[in-house]
């Protein structure tokens, strides 16, 4: 189906936005990425550390959950629909740099945010978020594997991970925050489409 800026769309227009591999990917990543939150949290909090207690196993838990981070993201690259949106995520044309002044002048009108399938912003977060569960993944293994590497580096790969999980945990409170406010792209990522008007209005550059 194309999106036809001056055709009208019928109010209950259904377009395909996400296929069931690619939904599995984000879930289970949001899932996996969600326990590593919430364990850091007991580990880090004293409160919670003495709320909840069991640190090995927290530290195991989280541990093996950072670990399999990766997994979701390189089992989706059997679909060719996963692929297709890595690529579109990976790509910034010049209508991502109209949209991504518009929104540090914070100007809202959708004219000034010109969006394929994804917008500039969407594609700068996943872009961030992967290079970032990378470097956690990294640090992490030399905290955990400590005869593998010098004292000064598992001293560096500490103070990395530690301020880089700060950072990641305020990003995903702003991901979910912006998620939160927009119930069409959460009904799209949990059924698979979104109403052609959303489409329309929020990726106008968008060809489905």
């Amino acid at each position: 189906m194309t999106l036809r800026a001056d055709t009208p769309a019928p109010p209950d227009a259904r377009v395909h936005r996400f296929t069931r591999a690619e939904r599995r990917v984000h879930r289970a990543t949001a899932a996996l990425m969600g326990v590593c939150v919430l364990t850091a949290a007991v580990l880090y909090i004293p409160q919670l550390a003495v709320l909840v207690g069991r640190r090995e196993l927290v530290v195991r838990v989280h541990q093996y959950a950072g670990l399999a981070l990766p997994v979701p993201v390189l089992l989706g690259l059997a679909s060719r629909a996963f692929r297709a949106d890595l690529r579109f995520l990976n790509r910034f044309g010049p209508h991502d740099r109209v949209w991504l002044r518009a929104a540090l002048r914070r100007d809202r009108r959708r004219e000034e945010r010109p969006a394929g399938k994804f917008n500039a912003g969407q594609k700068i977060y996943a872009a961030w978020i992967a290079g970032a569960t990378l470097v956690m993944l990294g640090t992490g293994l030399m905290m955990w594997f400590t005869h593998l590497t010098p004292l000064v580096w598992r001293t560096s790969a500490t103070f990395v991970h530690d301020w880089l999980a700060l950072t990641i945990g305020v990003v995903l409170a702003g991901h979910i925050g912006m998620a939160l406010g927009d119930p069409e792209a959460r009904r799209g990522l949990r059924t698979g489409t979104v109403s052609e008007e959303w489409a329309r209005r929020e990726h106008p550059l968008w060809r489905p």
